[in-house]
């Protein structure tokens, strides 16, 4: 697991809050397709910025629940969402959600599925929570989308190599259909949607991956951290040269409990 110094943390808000990351959250938002009635959990909510959209969203009426294993992404959830009284911030696991069966309206899951060691207990968890009709919403990485320039097409391939180990699942979307459908969901849909970039922005997917990938590749020991700073200091060149390419596709998935 990463440890974030003060830097990479200011780094990573700031990216969180960007238009790319923002976008993400807004695929999930808008395939919820919210009510100010709905109960809502929020599963592996991290620092609380779709839980907090989602309860502005609902208002007095409605309820949302951020679910996180990690008091480290809770804590700031909390901050963030005191301010509404329809959301509350739980600890729990994907795969043991503190809620009663048939309790919620609708679920939302965005990159937790493909870090789970096991998605389809994930997923009959999500099952079990939801009502009759209720809807399961996820976003999750196509991870073997990346293409990504570099005139070093080795450390490229190693980098990516590298940062290859941190999930469990290159494409969640690919067992979507066949895991939901198993758990009992029907009216299943993936969307695919990229973010495609020429420039280098502080607040984009890319620079922030930048300082994840450099940094996960040297911690673990996959590469050098003189190899990484070099792979880092490259793309920053390409971009100053106007030379810069990135391309990554993520997958919005959406099924109804039957």
């Amino acid at each position: 697991m990463l440890k974030f110094d003060e830097e990479t943390a200011q780094l990573l808000e700031i990216a969180y809050q960007g238009s790319d990351v923002t976008r993400r959250r807004r695929m999930a938002f808008d395939a919820l397709h919210l009510s100010e009635v709905d109960i809502v959990v929020d599963i592996g909510c991290g620092n609380g910025l779709l839980t907090e959209e989602i309860a502005r969203a609902i208002g007095k009426r409605g309820q949302v629940i951020g679910v996180d294993p990690s008091e480290d992404m809770r804590a700031p959830a909390s901050a963030r969402c005191a301010a509404f009284q329809s959301a509350q911030i739980k600890d729990g696991l994907a795969d043991a959600l503190p809620l009663r069966d048939g309790e919620a309206d609708k679920a939302v899951a965005v990159q937790v599925l493909e870090y789970l060691p096991d998605i389809p207990s994930a997923i009959r968890e999500a099952h079990r929570v939801l009502r009759v009709g209720g809807r399961f919403v996820a976003v999750d990485t196509g991870f073997k989308t990346l293409d990504w320039f570099s005139e070093d097409n080795d450390r490229m391939q190693r980098v990516q190599a590298a940062w290859d180990h941190h999930y469990t699942e290159a494409c969640v979307a690919a067992l979507w259909p066949r895991l939901t459908h198993d758990a009992g969901f029907s009216a299943i849909e993936i969307e695919p949607f990229t973010f495609c970039d020429v420039t280098l922005r502080p607040d984009g997917i890319a620079f922030m991956l930048m300082h994840l990938m450099s940094r996960y590749a040297a911690e673990h020991d996959h590469m050098t951290e003189a190899e990484t700073t070099a792979w880092f200091k490259e793309q920053v060149e390409l971009a100053n040269q106007g030379r810069f390419f990135f391309s990554l596709t993520y997958y919005r998935m959406s099924a109804i409990k039957m």
